[in-house]
């Protein structure tokens, strides 16, 4: 290591960053995290916060979804001053439910379960005649659907917020609102960064930086073809408790997976602890445009008061946006980036990068030790976009 250098430099303050950031100085590593703007500024200030298993086909992404689940677990019982950080984050173990508007889809479910289960996914079917059993308030036009308990939700600024406390206390220097404007290098190595007001030499760059994930490759003369996917949110005003589950249609896995650039909506309501209950969900990709779309807000109430009759005179008292980091073949990169020694990855969870920080930490972490990963790091590997690196 150069004199004076930190072990690991990790670039944005999101959950990713933050988890990743907590997890190597439980490690012992020394670490300095760096972020553009403010924490959880971007992808994560706009999320909903959930850690789910449900919406995810078996694969390299399911197999991480399962193993971050676990380390949520061990999070929520950590104890935090005379709390745990389950409490401090607002996590609810409230489950999922998904449901299907007629049989074709109905069927769909029930072949994607019988593939989970397989993997570990505990997801019970629900009969049309027991779907008001488990949400009293849903409409009545829903053939049935599967109930998965251990899909999950937080609340994703403050789980960021802490876990940087949490690395800041065992020795993190946090640096908010400095863009990083180069990577030092020794040769081909990548040695450091370098921001508006310093230079930091590292052992070792981690590009966290979410939707500007590529911009940040690039600074190493490699491609990451990440782009930003931008999605709204509605929030409610503050409500009884209606809302037990996060619910969606069927058709919100597909909507997840598909690589169309137009807007798409599939209906997601769950509630929060604060009482308000959270609209989703949309997909379209326009760049960077901050532009507010009425017909996707629209879509979604309507497709709200669909699944939900309730909440049709319910007022809506806000709707958010953000960008999503966008990957061709949806999956993250993660690891070390053979181009570009020194630099290695975490980014490109489109939206479920909340359920998938605390795994992907761990298995950076393990990578930046030098010690195997407890999953095969292949699937997610930065160089398999490159055309010129054999598949």
């Amino acid at each position: 290591m150069r004199s004076g250098a930190v072990d690991l430099v990790v670039v944005g303050a999101g959950i990713v960053g933050a988890a990743c950031a907590h997890e190597a100085i439980r490690a012992g590593l020394s670490v300095t995290v760096v972020d553009s703007g403010p924490i959880v500024g971007g992808t994560t200030g706009a999320g909903e916060g959930n850690i789910l298993v449900s919406d995810k086909e078996p694969g390299p992404e399911l197999d991480l979804a399962l193993h971050s689940h676990r380390q949520w677990r061990a999070l929520a019982d950590l104890p935090v001053r005379d709390t745990t950080f389950g409490d401090l984050v607002e996590m609810e173990a409230k489950g999922g439910l998904v449901v299907a508007t007629d049989g074709a889809s109905l069927d769909g479910l029930a072949r994607l379960a019988t593939r989970q289960r397989d993997l570990g996914v505990e997801a019970v079917a629900v009969d049309r005649d027991r779907l008001h059993a488990h949400e009293p308030h849903l409409g009545d036009d829903l053939t049935g659907g599967y109930r998965y308990p251990q899909d999950m939700q937080v609340q994703p600024m403050l789980a960021a917020a802490h876990l940087l406390r949490l690395a800041r206390r065992g020795g993190a220097t946090v640096l908010p609102h400095e863009p990083v404007t180069d990577l030092l290098r020794d040769g081909p190595r990548v040695v450091g960064v370098r921001t508006p007001r310093r230079d930091i030499p590292a052992a070792a760059v981690l590009n966290a930086a979410g939707t500007w994930a590529g911009q940040v490759a690039a600074l190493a003369g490699v491609v990451l073809p990440i782009a930003p996917r931008r999605g709204y949110i509605l929030v409610t005003e503050p409500l009884p408790a209606l809302i037990r589950h996060k619910v969606y249609l069927a058709d919100y896995v597909a909507d997840v997976a598909s690589d169309s650039a137009v807007l798409r909506t599939s209906t997601v309501v769950e509630g929060t602890r604060a009482g308000t209950v959270l609209i989703g969900a949309s997909r379209e990709r326009v760049g960077f445009d901050r532009s507010l779309s009425v017909p996707a807000l629209r879509q979604l109430a309507a497709g709200a008061v669909r699944l939900f009759p309730v909440l049709r005179d319910v007022a809506v008292i806000r709707a958010y946006r953000g960008f999503r980091p966008y990957c061709p073949d949806h999956l993250p990169v993660i690891g070390p980036d053979p181009r570009a020694p020194g630099l290695h990855h975490a980014c490109g969870h489109e939206g479920a990068g909340i359920g998938l920080a605390p795994g992907t930490a761990r298995l950076v972490t393990q990578s930046l030790l030098g010690t195997p990963p407890e999953m095969d790091l292949t699937p997610f590997r930065p160089d398999r976009f490159d055309p010129e690196v054999p598949r």
